[in-house]
């Protein structure tokens, strides 16, 4: 009976137990508002994206995730940080997943990307977390039985790089921001304002806007 009871009570706790996600400013941020120069000739772009995650201590390189991984409305998050660009033309998009190395056409449809737009912007955001902290966090949690707040931090680090059509390296730009989830019973209350995909959702945006907002003020994207 006592072991009963026992399973009850932890049944009880992890089904009214719940996280709340915080985030941490973004370093490295550019401080610039928006602030477009009109009247510079267009140009087309390329924007290629990859988006790696390592568990550091598990993980002995990052991996490249795949369509079913990143981030939902990536896509999305992208399109509307192009409006800070003044002068974008034609673009489009590619995203390169682990698979492509197997896929003879996606690397064709690649290098004629590459060769058909005269600027590419290259994106690569990577996820990082520690193994041995989430697994002592996990097991902090089990043993307090969700009762007292265990955080896991995910850090997220952007890289982007401007190439011009020659394939020649223009500039590069870096941010970083971290989200802590925390884990404890009774934060329901506090869960639907603080969501995990929210949280992620708005570095993304910050740092896509951010960084395309300092690419338009040092008018990498002007021609001659």
């Amino acid at each position: 009976m006592k072991t009963k009871h026992f399973f009850l009570v932890l049944s009880v706790l992890l089904m009214i137990s719940n996280c709340a996600t915080f985030r941490t400013e973004m370093e490295g941020a550019s401080g610039l508002k928006q602030d477009k120069t009109i009247g510079a000739e267009p140009v087309d772009v390329l924007f290629m994206s990859r988006h790696l995650v390592q568990t550091r201590g598990l993980d002995a390189v990052p991996k490249l995730q795949n369509k079913y991984q990143i981030i939902r409305g990536y896509d999305d998050i992208l399109l509307d940080a192009t409006k800070e660009f003044s002068n974008l033309n034609r673009y489009a998009a590619f995203t390169e997943f682990s698979s492509d190395m197997s896929d003879p056409e996606r690397i064709k449809l690649k290098d004629s990307l590459m060769t058909s737009y005269e600027i590419r912007i290259a994106i690569e955001i990577r996820k990082e977390k520690s193994f041995s902290k989430y697994f002592l966090g996990t097991i902090g949690s089990v043993i307090s039985l969700t009762l007292l707040p265990i955080p896991y931090t995910q850090e997220y680090y952007l890289d982007v790089e401007v190439f011009d059509s020659e394939g020649r390296l223009i500039n590069t730009y870096s941010r970083s921001a971290n989200t802590t989830k925390w884990v404890e019973a009774l934060l329901l209350p506090v869960y639907p304002f603080h969501t995990e995909i929210r949280k992620t959702e708005d570095i993304y945006v910050d740092f896509l806007h951010d960084v395309f907002r300092q690419i338009e003020a040092e008018e990498v994207l002007r021609k001659g």
